[in-house]
């Protein structure tokens, strides 16, 4: 259940669009802020707030990556692999940031403290290739500034996971 105030900011987020689907995509993420991810009972006060069928609003949620349908870590680490930065390395770097975690790509380490996810676009290709972890995005990035960003996420974890965290998947 929504607890009442963000119920409030919700419906006014609905009120205030041109059509309930333009505001779709916000009430997702703060669902997903709320929750950690978009839970299945998320999406059905999403359908709720927004008028839309369930379907409706499973179909918005899984066209968009940064909309998470499972649960995911207190941070989530994008690698992108556009043509861009594939061309620049992110292969070689998405293999690097798993093998540090020691997880696959598209897992989340056993701890619970990293998700690590390759996305199609970040749509910073002069930086490329780069990584975004929560909502932060970190340019021109090799094997050894990753693993830099690793270590200073790991040092973050210590807090437990909280909604205001911008960092939910």
């Amino acid at each position: 259940m929504i607890p009442e105030p963000l119920r409030q900011k919700l419906e006014l987020r609905v009120a205030g669009a041109t059509t309930n689907r333009e505001a779709a995509v916000d009430i997702m993420k703060e669902l997903q802020r709320h929750y950690g991810w978009l839970t299945d009972e998320a999406l059905e006060e999403a359908s709720q707030l927004l008028g839309l069928s369930p379907v409706q609003v499973e179909e918005l949620a899984t066209f968009y990556e940064m909309i998470y349908r499972r649960p995911v870590g207190r941070h989530v680490v994008h690698v992108c692999d556009s043509i861009s930065c594939w061309a620049l390395g992110s292969e070689t770097l998405l293999e690097s940031l798993a093998h540090l975690l020691g997880i696959e790509p598209g897992s989340t380490t056993a701890d619970g403290a990293v998700t690590l996810l390759p996305c199609s676009c970040l749509g910073n290709c002069g930086e490329a290739p780069c990584i975004m972890v929560g909502e932060k995005q970190y340019g021109r990035m090799t094997p050894q500034a990753g693993a830099q960003v690793i270590a200073a996420l790991r040092g973050a974890t210590e807090q437990p996971h909280t909604p205001e965290e911008g960092s939910n998947f």
